[in-house]
């Protein structure tokens, strides 16, 4: 069984930590992450799946026959679609998203990587982004970091990181919005 982690916790947390510790011992914890993170994207993407998803309207049943579908369609299988279906008929569907989070949280643990979302003005080069992906890590205590990279032009220059609950702003655009404040202070 897997080691008990602290990571997670209420509702939520209780459903993905029985989920990984399922899928912990039927060494399957990488199929039910990337079929979950699949899921997940669709929901995303697809505003009447989200309705399906978050909507009282629908009864259980509904949700349990259209995700059957839809998870059919994608081809998700197993642990992951038999999770989803047990949520929706337990009438959780509309926290399915954090559910899947933690999930991804506690599989991140047990493999030891941190994930860091990334700001930047222009792309990275290869060459950056490993430089980046190596700072972090020694950050991190020496962590495996999985980087998400978004390129926002409105940050000017710099770059905005979020490193677990840790955010360090270090963009041109907060930096003049520091100075014009200061200059208001003054003037």
């Amino acid at each position: 069984m897997a080691q008990e982690q602290t990571i997670v916790s209420g509702m939520t947390g209780r459903y993905a930590q029985a989920l990984y510790d399922l899928a912990w011992d039927q060494k399957a914890t990488e199929k039910v992450s990337a079929d979950l993170a699949s899921f997940a994207v669709v929901v995303a993407q697809n505003a009447d799946l989200q309705r399906l998803v978050r909507s009282p309207v629908f009864t259980a049943e509904q949700q349990v026959k259209a995700l059957d579908a839809i998870l059919s369609k994608m081809e998700i299988a197993g642990l992951a679609a038999n999770f989803v279906k047990l949520v929706a008929s337990k009438r959780r569907l509309f926290a399915i998203e954090a559910m899947i989070a933690d999930f991804q949280k506690l599989n991140d643990a047990a493999k030891g990587v941190t994930r860091a979302k990334v700001t930047v003005a222009q792309p990275l080069s290869a060459q950056h982004l490993d430089a980046l992906k190596a700072a972090l890590a020694a950050v991190s205590g020496g962590k495996s970091v999985d980087v998400d990279v978004k390129v926002d032009p409105a940050i000017i220059g710099g770059l905005v990181v979020q490193l677990g609950s840790n955010m360090v702003d270090g963009s041109l655009r907060t930096k003049l919005n520091a100075i014009r404040t200061k200059m208001k202070e003054v003037g």
